[in-house]
């Protein structure tokens, strides 16, 4: 009983559509083929133009990322040309500096020999103008090497015996070598060892 009345609502149905189909005109028909057409016909427009859309957003994407990409490398570039550059500056001031240095060591040298020259003049000066006592030649030298190596010498002792005392900057060494145990290039160098390099 359900059945048929289930079948009996399809063939209404059925019926119902047929009328519908056979009421509308050719011209009905068309015209919303033709819509339906036109809709889908907009709808593929509009999909390739946003298809287009995207493709060029995606190529600007693309060059905005190669630009960065190059400006940070640039960057880097420039980076590493700058620390160079420091790296050179700081290795031209670090010489200069070593230079100007040298170059006041080397002035002052100058000075020193100038002021020794000037002493060694002053003390030849007053022995040429010594003209009332003769000064043996060996006293002269005594006198010439205690001013150089600020050693005064005691000249009452042994042969042997090398006594007397150094007067350096900030304190007196004295000096007491047995030259008969050692060798005349040892007593040199221990002497000479006293004598100031400045």
């Amino acid at each position: 009983m359900a059945t048929g009345h289930n079948f009996q609502d399809l063939v209404e149905t059925g019926d119902v559509l047929v009328a519908f189909i056979n009421s509308s005109q050719p011209d009905n028909l068309r015209r919303a083929k033709d819509e339906r057409r036109a809709v889908f016909d907009k709808h593929a427009e509009a999909k390739k133009i946003v298809t287009q859309i995207l493709t060029e957003v995606t190529q600007i994407e693309e060059n905005w990322g190669q630009s960065l990409l190059d400006t940070e490398q640039e960057k880097n570039h420039w980076k590493m040309e700058l620390e160079e550059l420091e790296e050179q500056l700081r290795k031209g001031t670090a010489k200069k500096q070593m230079t100007d240095s040298e170059l006041q060591f080397l002035q002052r040298e100058l000075d020193s020999l100038k002021n020794g020259e000037h002493e060694l003049q002053t003390l030849q000066n007053e022995v040429d103008e010594d003209t009332t006592e003769i000064i043996p030649s060996a006293v002269y030298k005594a006198r010439l090497y205690s001013h150089l190596t600020k050693i005064k010498w005691e000249y009452d002792t042994q042969p042997n015996v090398l006594k007397g005392v150094h007067y350096g900057e900030d304190l007196a060494t004295p000096i007491n070598i047995d030259s008969s145990t050692r060798s005349r290039c040892d007593v040199s160098d221990q002497l000479w060892g006293f004598v100031s390099t400045k």
